[in-house]
């Protein structure tokens, strides 16, 4: 990003009245130099077929201009020193320069025109190419100069931040891995169907759970996550006692110092050393602090849309309450903007121990279950990624499947492409008839087993004991019995961690993991 800057020579005197104006209030004592918020800058995409918000900061009441693609706008910096234009809609072309012009010019360059989506979430999303299957072919075959992303590298806060730090990289051999995975091999996916730049922004920290990602504001207006999220936080930090923290960390340092001592003299590696106790008040898994640091300072450029890969975390908190946080975020992010963009998600791979019972209550099912009714939000998508996980790393490898699920989805959805199958099996509703019940599911063309035959499904009757079910496929429904069960009542499938699973449709997408039944779960958390 190339800046120029206008000085304006200003005699003694002149600069003697110029103080003592700002100095009663009148005019500014010095120009100040027009910026923009770090997302406008150099190799950056821009969204197409949308209006096209670009903002900055200057000297109050500075006039601003705004070149792009044949259009000038023009505005003024409001008191703060804020200013805001929106750029009509776009089209696809060939690289251009954004020129911003004010006390002084700042010329953006290598600007693209596509489509733009936020990449968010925790380790999942942050993990990158590098660690990917296959990546010494995946980074030979990286010539993709339209693929640019941009990673927020700013960190939580406990306000709400106007900007953050951050750059836009060019798509290279050289560059790929260090892009986030499932954004990568999501926009490509987009890049290779829709033939157009895909602008990737990345803002994703590992370990977070889904209510850092929030703002506080929205997250107070529900019951559910106030009670059983906000409160236990604040009784946290209100119970901190800093002394205590610090006599426990010296405490620990004491005790590290000696088993360093230890290991050298045994000629072992000496054990890392303690961190100090930080207050939770400062921990970037408190309520809102990664939406303050990492989401505010995005909005509102451009976008199409927004895929989220989280809930590890949650899995092991409050699972039961994740369908209304992940509805709360959704609102939240799309009120901020201004705009019901596109939002899918990535639905928990199997992870743990393999499914042996019929039903196995985790927390890590609840946050799936969370997702499935989330689609009851319009304009939603998720990618079912039972068969893609690593039972003993919460972390697979295999990111480009992520991105093919997540791509199917936004392709035939989002953007409408004909003959395509955006979802896996969903279950649609279902009816007891007689010793049997019969499922019906929507995305069912072509349904089928996986491999031959049908497993996963349990059948319990009024006295709640499960057992592995029979099933079979009839047409888009599947019927499900059991010897055992004379007058079933309910069916769940894949209903575990680590499920057992076969129902595909002829796209060969993943039916979700679901249950008939609306009892209570017990999950509590680790």
């Amino acid at each position: 990003m190339r800046r120029i800057f206008h000085r304006r020579a200003v005699g003694s005197k002149s600069l003697f009245v110029l103080v003592l104006l700002a100095t009663l209030g009148g005019v500014p004592a010095h120009a100040k130099n027009v910026e923009l918020a770090a997302m406008f800058s150099d190799h950056m995409v821009l969204q197409r077929d949308m209006l096209v918000p670009v903002w900055g900061t200057a000297g109050a009441g500075d006039k601003i201009s705004v070149q792009f693609a044949g259009q000038t706008k023009t505005t003024a910096a409001d008191r703060d020193g804020r200013w805001k234009v929106e750029l009509d809609k776009l089209s696809v072309g060939q690289p251009q320069a954004l020129t911003v012009k004010g006390e002084s010019t700042i010329t953006v360059s290598d600007v693209l025109v596509g489509e733009v989506w936020l990449c968010s979430g925790q380790s999942n999303m942050a993990f990158n190419v590098k660690g990917s299957n296959d990546f010494e072919q995946e980074k030979a075959a990286a010539q993709y100069p339209q693929i640019r992303q941009f990673t927020v590298q700013s960190s939580h806060a406990k306000e709400p931040q106007s900007d953050c730090k951050g750059s836009w990289v060019v798509c290279s051999p050289e560059t790929v891995g260090g892009f986030s995975a499932a954004a990568y091999f999501f926009g490509r996916e987009l890049h290779k169907k829709l033939g157009v730049p895909v602008g990737l922004i990345n803002s994703s920290v590992g370990g977070t759970p889904i209510e850092s990602w929030t703002s506080l504001e929205a997250q107070k207006k529900s019951s559910e996550i106030a009670q059983g999220i906000l409160e236990p936080w604040e009784k946290r930090i209100q119970e901190f006692d800093a002394g205590k923290a610090q006599a426990a960390f010296q405490k620990q340092t004491a005790a590290h110092k000696a088993a360093v001592e230890k290991a050298k003299a045994e000629g072992k590696t000496p054990p890392a050393a303690p961190k100090p106790i930080a207050s939770p008040a400062d921990n970037n898994h408190r309520p809102g602090t990664l939406f303050n640091g990492k989401i505010n300072p995005l909005v509102p450029y451009a976008i199409r849309g927004a895929i989220w890969y989280q809930g590890e975390s949650n899995a092991n908190g409050v699972a039961n309450l994740y369908g209304q946080q992940l509805k709360t975020m959704i609102t939240d992010w799309r009120t901020r903007w201004g705009q019901d963009f596109a939002f899918g998600w990535v639905q928990l791979p199997d992870f743990h121990e393999p499914q042996k019972t019929p039903v196995e209550q985790d927390g890590w099912v609840e946050v799936r279950e969370g997702m499935l009714k989330t689609l009851s939000v319009p304009k939603t998508g998720m990618a079912v990624t039972l068969g893609l996980g690593m039972p003993k790393n919460i972390h697979p490898t295999n990111k480009q499947g992520v991105g093919k699920r997540l791509g199917a989805w936004a392709l035939a959805d989002v953007y409408g492409e004909k003959g395509l199958e955006g979802s896996g099996p969903l279950l649609k509703s279902h009816i007891v008839r007689g010793n049997e019940i019969v499922l019906s599911f929507s995305h069912a063309d072509g349904l089928k087993a996986q491999e031959g035959e049908l497993k996963g499904f349990a059948i319990a009757g009024e006295d709640k004991k499960w057992v592995w079910g029979n099933a079979k496929i009839d047409g888009d429904q599947v019927v499900v019995s059991s010897p055992d069960v004379a007058k079933p009542t309910a069916v769940r499938y894949a209903w575990a961690a680590n499920p057992q699973f076969s129902l595909v449709n002829g796209a060969g997408l993943v039916a979700s993991p679901f249950r008939t039944d609306d009892a209570a779960t017990d999950t509590k958390p680790k």
